[in-house]
């Protein structure tokens, strides 16, 4: 019995370095969503009760410093992603991968590292948690591209779809225990000791990596930094317009959409659940994604893909917006947790019509313009909710942003009829060609 019959819905995991790198990722991420909950809480607790006045022609408007505060934290995660996210793609495609990783998770070990030392030893002002913080960004910026132009290499394309959906799922655990552990943990001890066990968790990336057998990607066209090579892959990406809109339809819905950095208000605030809640409430998108990723790893194909990717879509913004509106504990992690669900299947559609549709050599840098859209939509959401969350409320800013993004989705399914009409078939073709 060949590996494709003996388990033909999770053949991904059948190959050994797709194998090792999803379990070392599967620690590591873990370590960073403790670290990304810890962070929140910590701006949080740095900047709670304080008020910051804001004149506008005569009248002062009050506004919450840990609101803004939190909203900052986008702007620290993103700035770095949109400096270095096109030259991280380039070196994705110039440099070898798997050495590329290698520098990048032993880089954000030591950013961690250090924010828990600052931490332990009372030095952890607002600055000094925002300068790590990019930091980890900056270095992630040239993580991202190489790890996922790496994944295609270590699995025939025919189970590419499998792999995205057993990485996305792999995500999606770690979501649910990083949060889970750092609410415990910051309970009971302090924020240093998980920003201790984030910085030890690469070390689970760095041996995969040692292990892999794999050594070597298919032929590049470049063979360095330049302009002409940063400019071809923004090109290809821009005139791809099946990928266009997917990035487009992913900036949008992450941007008004991103309620995930306002949870220590409503926790707090709204729900009253103090941190243990809160780190329960952040696992309540993550498990609805992994519910949602079981059942896309157990199935062979989606047939109407570009149709459930927009519906899919329009779910996490309602969902988002009833989500805004809920005083409910149970309530609000039930509509939380399907913002989860909603996001993985357009995630895993998303993901898998990008890769196929784009060539090796150039794979590193469609993702590097992919992370200004995918992580610098919810970063930037996340400064934009600030805002209006601080002279708002954090429901007001909420709700807004889930009918916002229903709004657009249904303009990018208007506008890309491509994308409505994107199926199973169409995949197929292209793989083939």
């Amino acid at each position: 019995m060949s590996k494709t019959s003996a388990l033909p819905r999770l053949v991904a995991l059948q190959y050994r370095d797709f194998r090792l790198l999803w379990l070392g990722q599967l620690i590591s991420i873990t370590g960073s969503q403790m670290q990304i909950v810890a962070v929140d809480w910590h701006i949080y607790e740095l900047l709670k009760g304080q008020t910051y006045l804001f004149s506008l022609v005569g009248w002062d408007i009050p506004l919450q410093a840990e609101a803004l505060g939190l909203g900052a934290l986008g702007l620290m995660r993103v700035l770095p992603i949109i400096v270095f996210a096109l030259v991280g793609g380039v070196l994705a495609d110039a440099l070898d991968r798997r050495r590329l990783m290698m520098w990048t998770q032993g880089a954000a070990a030591i950013f961690a590292g250090l924010l828990a030392l600052a931490t332990f030893g009372g030095y952890d002002s607002v600055p000094v948690v925002y300068l790590l913080t990019a930091a980890t960004a900056a270095a992630m910026a040239f993580d991202n591209p190489a790890r996922q132009s790496l994944i295609p290499n270590l699995v025939p394309r025919e189970h590419l779809s499998n792999a995205v959906s057993l990485n996305t799922l792999m995500w999606q655990i770690a979501t649910i225990v990083g949060p889970a552990l750092a609410g415990v943990l910051v309970g009971w001890f302090n924020l240093s000791l998980v920003y201790l066990l984030n910085a030890l968790s690469f070390v689970a990336v760095l041996v995969a990596l040692w292990l892999m057998h794999y050594r070597k990607q298919e032929r590049v066209e470049i063979t360095g930094l330049n302009w002409q090579a940063l400019v071809e892959g923004v090109r290809f990406t821009y005139r791809s317009r099946l990928i266009w809109s997917t990035m487009l339809l992913d900036f949008f819905a992450t941007f008004f959409s991103s309620a995930r950095t306002m949870l220590p208000i409503v926790a707090s605030d709204i729900l009253g659940v103090g941190v243990q809640g809160y780190g329960l409430l952040a696992t309540a998108q993550p498990i609805g994604a992994v519910l949602a990723g079981s059942i896309l790893s157990l199935r062979r194909e989606i047939q109407r893909q570009g149709a459930v990717l927009l519906i899919s879509v329009v779910i996490y913004g309602l969902g988002t917006a009833f989500f805004g509106v809920s005083t409910v504990f149970a309530l609000s992690y039930l509509l939380f947790g399907l913002t989860g669900a909603a996001d993985t299947v357009s995630t895993v559609i998303r993901g898998t019509l990008r890769q196929v549709m784009t060539p090796d050599h150039l794979r590193g840098r469609m993702i590097g313009v992919n992370m200004i859209f995918f992580m610098g939509g919810p970063q930037l959401g996340e400064l934009e909710a600030g805002l209006v969350a601080a002279a708002l409320g954090a429901p007001f800013a909420i709700v807004s942003g889930g009918l916002a993004t229903v709004l657009l989705t249904g303009w990018v399914a208007w506008k890309y009829p491509r994308l409505r009409r994107y199926t199973a078939a169409t995949a197929a073709e292209v793989t083939r060609t």
